[in-house]
């Protein structure tokens, strides 16, 4: 068994899709795992006009990539997120200072993004679900519980009609557990599932880098939830708690070495991909191992090809023979 390895194109959405397509090619990737901005996907182009996904489709195959999976991040945190001045950097400039438009665009986002996966060939669209109480992680002002079930059963209210276009089109949701999500560690993963009732529309991209950080064990988290993995993001995290730093970040930059904790470079970082590999294994999980690659500190050409490599080693078929089996007489 050989997993694909692709690449996420969401931290190369500078690049056209074409420029893309080609250095992944270049770098020795499978595939991609195309990121529903910049120019790399109009996802209401390709859910409305089959001309437009048929040369998504040619211009992959013209570089030997495949794709199995769409990732729409940040349409999907203006979902569930309300009225925060960030989420400018997302939508277009006009829905730009209305909350409710911004929502209602990525709504309509979203039922696209199905509709593009489908008519792309894809079965499972990654992304971010927002939150409206991720403000309240830490209880001051005081949070009643009232509030955050609030939070939770909004994100059900916004989230059931998008999913019922995902089963329309036999497409699946893999929410990245992450820092500003719904579900951002453990148990907050079973309390999203539980308000879902364990619809199986809504699965998880399951990504080590957010998790080791919090304190997490990645293989267990895997483990425990891979009944609903529907996707593998390979993406590695060093941390460091010098005694100065701390898990909050300290409003420090990305890369900046006084962090307690950077996203960096496969193979560079704590997370044990061979216990991952494992878990995947016994799991059953034949689909990509997606590189998502980030790492300040390093050129990104030579890092997304360096972690190519990396993955190319540390995935490993499992064993179909005890190898204890010729011991017995």
């Amino acid at each position: 068994m050989s997993r694909p390895v692709t690449l996420f194109t969401g931290q190369w959405a500078d690049l056209p899709f074409r420029e893309m397509c080609r250095l992944a090619q270049s770098m020795g990737y499978d595939g991609l795992e195309i990121a529903c901005w910049g120019d790399h996907l109009d996802v209401e182009k390709a859910a409305k006009d089959p001309a437009y996904a048929a040369e998504r489709k040619k211009t992959l195959a013209e570089f030997g990539l495949r794709c199995f999976t769409l990732g729409s991040h940040l349409a999907g945190q203006c979902v569930g997120d309300w009225d925060d001045p960030r989420l400018a950097a997302f939508a277009p400039a006009s829905v730009s200072g209305s909350p409710q438009k911004t929502r209602d665009w990525a709504i309509q986002q979203m039922k696209w993004t199905a509709q593009a996966a489908q008519a792309l060939g894809c079965t499972v669209v990654t992304g971010f679900m927002g939150s409206s109480i991720w403000k309240m992680l830490y209880s001051f002002p005081p949070t009643t519980i009232e509030m955050l079930e609030e939070g939770y059963q909004s994100i059900v209210r916004l989230w059931s009609p998008i999913f019922d276009v995902f089963d329309q089109c036999g497409v699946k949701f893999a929410l990245e557990v992450h820092p500003g999500e719904i579900a951002y560690d453990y148990w907050t993963t079973k309390r999203l599932f539980g308000v879902f009732q364990h619809r199986k529309t809504l699965g998880l991209n399951f990504d080590p880098s957010h998790l080791i950080w919090q304190g997490v064990d990645p293989a267990l988290f895997y483990r425990d939830f891979a009944a609903s993995i529907y996707h593998i993001h390979m993406k590695d995290c060093q941390v460091r708690l010098d005694g100065r730093s701390g898990i909050l970040g300290s409003h420090l930059a990305f890369g900046d070495l006084r962090r307690g904790w950077n996203f960096v470079s496969l193979g560079h970082g704590d997370v044990n991909f061979d216990q991952i590999i494992r878990e995947a294994n016994a799991a059953g999980y034949q689909g990509p191992l997606s590189v998502e690659w980030e790492d300040n500190g390093m050129d990104r050409v030579f890092g997304a090809t360096e972690a190519l490599q990396f993955v190319r080693k540390a995935d490993f078929a499992p064993s179909n023979v005890a190898f204890d089996a010729s011991m017995n007489q």
